[in-house]
């Protein structure tokens, strides 16, 4: 069966981070072809990608918790991707004439 979760697309955190510190390294030193390099160095850029946008998940997430006050309920989070989807829900019955 297929899924569409981008997370089930996307190692974690931690897997990206890991992996990420190990294309540093090799690249460090400087045992690499300059093709080996530039694929490092792309899939180092996805990685970085990756670990910003859970990084960025998480700090939304704790800004929520802490301007509850007094309660710490966490309230849903939506990822940029799912709010332009959201908008794009009401929008488009705004500007359409039929």
């Amino acid at each position: 069966m297929a899924t569409t979760k981008k997370d089930d697309k996307q190692p974690g955190f931690e897997k990206s981070l890991e992996r990420l510190e190990t294309i540093v390294r090799e690249m460090e030193s400087g045992e690499l072809s300059l093709e080996k390099m530039m694929k490092h160095f792309e899939e180092g850029m996805n990685l970085v990608g990756i670990c910003a946008t859970k990084l960025n998940e998480v700090e939304r997430k704790i800004e929520l918790l802490v301007k509850q006050g007094s309660q710490t309920t966490l309230a849903p989070f939506t990822t940029p991707e799912e709010s332009a989807e959201e908008e794009g829900k009401v929008a488009p019955d705004s500007k359409e004439e039929k």
